[in-house]
């Protein structure tokens, strides 16, 4: 087989931890991902309503319908991977992302859009985001923060660059060039280091995770740990599950209902379509930053206290979106917002790994990723329910602010579970 004998001999002659090798590949899928994220769609919705006069309700469904998809078949792709490892996942994920995207460019009607975009929805929230935290999980246990947070990293600067990359396809050549132009990065990224580079496990080359690493002066000792080994059925009888859960139903509406229509929601509030454009990328960067900070100091001021602070940003950045006026007020609301974004995305994951192990971590991410892109599915639905029927964002915006309020209590419940008793 190329790839393992590639990857095993190319293992053997570096001077560092193969992870970081892998770490790469993630961050390369990570880009991949972002072209049917909602903050990519978000700069589609004016020139697509505009042609085809279509509302931002039937615009807004094909994003939750193709989280119910991830939904439902999260549970069978967590258990698939932690059997066959994220290689196989990721590349299924970036061919037919890629390839859907393309085909985007060739609609004439809703119901074509409806089943190319749900195809690639559904990979975004699903096959994607178990191929991805499944291999950094794998691989890094004492830096799980940084790792993560570099994928995430990696991913907001895919949401940074890919909007920019179709508005300036869109601007030459309409909207369906700027679909040809994100389809073809999706591929031209993820593709190849996914196939020629990526190791599932590093025990399929005779490695261990990094905690197990020599020690090098910079893993903090309390990582070192014995590793919680919880199943499945064993975790779903804590309360820390459901204690997740309950925080990510209430935070992930907001992230998805917010992002997707902040741009035409900008425009609607009287200012510029290159505003507008402007808050979106500043919200990615955000995002990546705060993901990366959180990154070198989660291990500091523990999980919990990054939920807690992450969603006080998220209630705050959902708010003052809610009332821009001016150029300023997008700037200061999108980076709140995104920082609060690049939060949720570093802490959640540990938080799940940390407390209940990577040997299983498939199968339960699975059923916690079901609870997500549920949630997240709701989010634009809703966010264009409300417009349509009142006109504005107001009443989305004041129903997300309380949302995240809300998690912020749940967040300060969440206690690491204890570990199972087992009888050998």
């Amino acid at each position: 087989m190329i790839q393992g004998s590639f990857a095993a001999s190319l293992a053997r002659r570096l001077p560092f931890y193969y992870g970081w090798v892998v770490l790469g590949v993630v961050c390369c899928a990570s880009i991949a991902r972002v072209g049917p994220a909602v903050a990519t769609l978000s700069v589609f919705i004016g020139p697509m309503t505009a042609e085809f006069g279509w509302s931002r309700t039937e615009l807004s469904g094909a994003v939750s319908l193709g989280g119910i998809l991830a939904a439902i078949t999260s549970p069978m792709l967590g258990s698939f991977l932690d059997r066959k490892g994220p290689r196989t996942i990721l590349l299924m994920a970036v061919l037919t992302t890629g390839i859907t995207i393309l085909l985007l460019s060739q609609i004439r009607n809703l119901a074509a859009f409806y089943l190319l975009f749900c195809i690639a929805r559904m990979n975004f929230a699903g096959p994607f985001d178990l191929g991805t935290l499944g291999a950094v999980v794998n691989w890094f246990v004492a830096r799980r923060p940084l790792a993560l947070s570099m994928s995430m990293l990696a991913q907001m600067a895919g949401l940074t660059l890919m909007p920019l990359i179709a508005f300036s396809a869109m601007e030459h050549g309409g909207w369906r060039a700027g679909w040809v132009a994100v389809g073809a990065t999706v591929l031209a990224v993820g593709f190849l280091p996914t196939w020629l580079l990526m190791v599932g496990r590093p025990e399929d080359l005779g490695l261990k995770p990094d905690a197990a690493q020599p020690d090098t002066g910079t893993t903090p000792g309390k990582v070192a740990e014995p590793e919680p080994t919880f199943t499945r059925s064993e975790a779903l009888a804590t309360p820390t599950f459901w204690l997740l859960a309950i925080f990510t139903i209430l935070v992930w509406p907001v992230q998805a209902g917010v992002s997707l229509h902040q741009a035409v929601h900008f425009t609607e509030r009287g200012l510029s379509p290159s505003t507008a454009v402007m808050g979106v990328t500043l919200f990615s960067a955000a995002s990546g930053i705060c993901a990366l900070l959180l990154g070198l100091g989660l291990r500091r001021i523990g999980v919990r206290a990054g939920l807690v602070l992450s969603a006080c940003g998220m209630a705050v950045g959902t708010a003052l979106i809610g009332n821009v006026s001016s150029h300023s007020d997008v700037l200061l609301a999108a980076s709140i917002f995104g920082a609060s974004l690049g939060g949720l995305q570093t802490c959640l994951p540990v938080a799940w790994a940390d407390y209940f192990g990577r040997r299983n971590f498939g199968a339960i991410r699975g059923v916690a990723l079901t609870i997500q892109v549920t949630a997240q599915a709701i989010g634009p639905l809703l966010s264009g329910v409300l417009r349509d029927w009142t006109g504005s964002y107001a009443a989305s915006h004041a129903t997300f602010t309380s949302l995240a309020g809300l998690a912020i209590l749940v967040a300060l419940l969440i206690r690491a579970p204890k570990q199972p008793h087992r009888t050998k």
